[in-house]
């Protein structure tokens, strides 16, 4: 079952499961998603280790130079060469609430939470998106992998439409929301050690 657009906004209102949203999503939504924005740009230049959950062993993801930043930037124009990864960040919050919610009254109490898919606009530039799921708990900027699998450059502007959501109700309960070290959007740890949770 998928939320359309207009009962996401509707809960929106007071339960903020997005923030920041256009005002072309908040006045003229089409179906079932909201378009999402390309806020942050970086570059990972070092490599990263992801390690067997013992106490002795510390994770690290790479280290990142700027690429452009929408707040800084505006509308900034940037290239993705051919075979180049990128991470980015959205300009909106996305919040998936560590409680149930009453989003129909034919339907009981539930958590909601986003999925994401790539803009159409993306695969027909030869891009892919890499993204992972969202779980109840989470608040905070959404962030992707994009690659240029094509031979030609792929051109965007911070700012511009990259994504969807769609919100899901959870069917069950949880056993704890999300408290993990990227809640808020952080993109990586620069290189530094650190104990996953």
């Amino acid at each position: 079952m998928i939320l359309s657009a207009l009962k996401v906004l509707e809960l929106n209102e007071e339960h903020d499961l997005i923030g920041n949203l256009s005002e072309m999503q908040l006045n003229n939504p089409e179906g079932t998603v909201l378009d999402l924005r390309i806020g942050s740009v970086v570059r990972p230049i070092g490599d990263s280790y992801l390690p067997a959950d013992l106490p002795e062993r510390k994770r690290y993801s790479p280290k990142t130079e700027p690429v452009g930043d929408f707040n800084a930037d505006g509308f900034k124009r940037i290239t993705m060469v051919p075979g180049e990864y990128l991470l980015v960040a959205t300009i909106e919050v996305i919040h998936a609430p560590p409680y149930k919610i009453k989003f129909d009254k034919f339907f009981p109490e539930m958590f909601l939470v986003p999925k994401i898919s790539p803009r159409s606009s993306l695969q027909r530039g030869c891009v892919s998106l890499h993204h992972t799921g969202t779980t109840p708990g989470y608040k905070g900027v959404l962030a992707f992998g994009m690659m240029n699998n094509g031979k030609h450059d792929f051109h965007f502007d911070l700012g511009a439409r990259l994504f969807s959501v769609e919100y899901y109700p959870v069917i069950g309960d949880i056993n704890r929301p999300y408290s993990g070290q990227h809640q808020g959007g952080r993109l990586t740890s620069q290189g530094e050690t650190e104990v996953q949770t």
